[in-house]
């Protein structure tokens, strides 16, 4: 890394908790030396090797990870050779879900650092991270330093200077690194973007997104998350501190990174009126909870707009606390129409009129429905993973490194969309001062190609029913 970047960093306070005292010339000045910043090479479109086999390490196996690991079996052309996790027994319960016919994979545990093992393995091509978030960045950098293309879950990075250390890796070892949004795969999502590459909303003005999920019981659950990381997170910063989810398809029908670009954004959070409250209600029946009391809970909700530099507008919004019904917003707004995803059911507009009647909407879905969904969308139901898309996600993906294909999310989409967290945090701390969005592709943005909605080169990837799989 550039050393005089990684002094401005260090100065700006956007790495680690420091950045909550930031100034507003501190993080000009990490801005200005991000500038100087020159594209080793450019990972957007990049086609890496093809690979008839991705063999492929799986750290982590809690919950998104044991669910990666089982839909495994239904993917042609993946095989499993390694598994790691501190704890033994989750590797054993994940190994159980794997067809031993195919997958005999080598277990790594007992230590924090076995996963470095899996990592060093020469019959490893793809690293499948699905850990706490503060683990992300450590374990994709090694694994890509080692050789390996890397998955890694959401959001890949929790601070700018990671932001940067994911883009450098990438670019100095020509190893992808995905980070895995998988709700880019989800069937109305993936129906918008396909209608707005064909024209159907007219120009992109404004897209609105988020994750609003009642997550207050479980992330106080001590069984839940692992050494209760997710609520360490949530007592120690103050932002969206998990905005790829909604912001992810937004930006890719605005082809962020692919012809337009985040500029600046600002952010305001709420006050917590109820991470607190609960610490304290818990700690009066159980003990263990008093360290969790009177801490610096971040708002129950933060909102954050982004400006681009074509001039369209995001929102995101976080709030995992508050008794709302589930929803990711996910608006599409232009010049001709509209979609709006939630609350359900998913609608359309077009010109100035009312949503359109059910009829008219499946009309719609058999015209722009795209490729990959006729491909393996009603295999992916079967299989599962939020519905489907997680297999989508995964079925993509390997088709991609077995086909030498650029992958539908590079690491500069990690990078742009994680870094919108610790950015929404020092805006925050700053009376929602604006704040620039650094280009982590060094101007090739303004050429880089869209994200291809065709399986010209690919779609060769087989699926594997249930009883193909033993």
């Amino acid at each position: 890394m550039n050393n005089d970047r990684r002094t401005f960093l260090k100065q700006s306070g956007l790495v680690g908790a420091g950045m909550l005292g930031a100034s507003l010339s501190g993080f000009a000045s990490m801005i200005d030396a991000a500038k100087n910043h020159r594209q080793q090479f450019n990972m957007s479109g990049y086609c890496a090797p093809p690979l008839e086999t991705v063999r492929t390490g799986y750290i982590g196996v809690g919950s998104r990870g044991t669910s990666a690991v089982r839909r495994a079996n239904f993917i042609e052309g993946l095989k499993v050779n390694a598994l790691c996790d501190v704890r033994p027994e989750k590797l054993e319960a994940a190994k159980q879900l794997l067809t031993p016919s195919r997958h005999q994979p080598e277990i790594y545990t007992g230590h924090q650092e076995e996963w470095k093992k899996l990592c060093d393995r020469e019959d490893i091509d793809l690293v499948y991270i699905a850990t706490p978030w503060h683990l992300h960045v450590p374990m994709a950098v090694y694994a890509m330093e080692q050789g390996k293309h890397v998955a890694v879950e959401v959001p890949a990075a929790i601070t700018a200077e990671e932001c940067w250390q994911l883009v450098e890796t990438s670019e100095k070892t020509r190893k992808h690194c995905m980070m895995l949004e998988n709700c880019c795969y989800d069937f109305f999502e993936l129906l918008t973007l396909n209608m707005a590459r064909q024209g159907f909303f007219g120009e992109i003005i404004h897209g609105e997104s988020a994750y609003i999920h009642g997550l207050l019981g479980s992330q106080f659950a001590r069984d839940k998350y692992y050494d209760m990381w997710r609520l360490k997170q949530n007592m120690s910063r103050n932002g969206n501190l998990y905005p790829t989810h909604g912001l992810g398809p937004v930006c890719q029908v605005m082809n962020i990174n692919r012809g337009d670009k985040m500029d600046y954004l600002v952010s305001v959070s709420s006050k917590d009126f109820m991470m607190n409250n609960v610490a304290g209600e818990l700690a009066a029946e159980d003990t263990y909870y008093k360290q969790y009391v009177d801490k610096p809970y971040r708002g129950n909700m933060n909102t954050t707009i982004i400006h681009t530099a074509k001039g369209r507008t995001i929102m995101v919004q976080h709030d995992v606390t508050s008794p709302r019904p589930y929803s990711r917003i996910h608006l599409i707004s232009g010049t001709k129409g509209i979609a709006r995803k939630w609350p359900l059911p998913a609608r359309i507009a077009v010109g100035h009129g009312e949503w359109l009647p059910d009829e008219e909407m499946k009309a719609i879905e058999e015209q722009y429905t795209p490729e990959i969904v006729k491909k393996v969308g009603e295999m992916a139901k079967q299989v599962g993973g939020h519905g489907g898309m997680d297999f989508m996600m995964d079925w993509r993906l390997i088709d991609c490194l077995r086909n030498g294909l650029p992958l539908d999310q590079d690491v500069y989409d990690a990078a742009t969309w994680s870094v919108v967290g610790p950015l929404s945090e020092w805006s925050v701390a700053n009376r929602s001062g604006s704040i620039d969005v650094p280009d982590f592709t060094s101007g090739a943005w303004k050429t880089n190609q869209p994200v291809s909605l065709t399986l010209e080169g690919g779609g060769t990837t087989g699926v594997l029913a249930a009883d193909q799989t033993h």
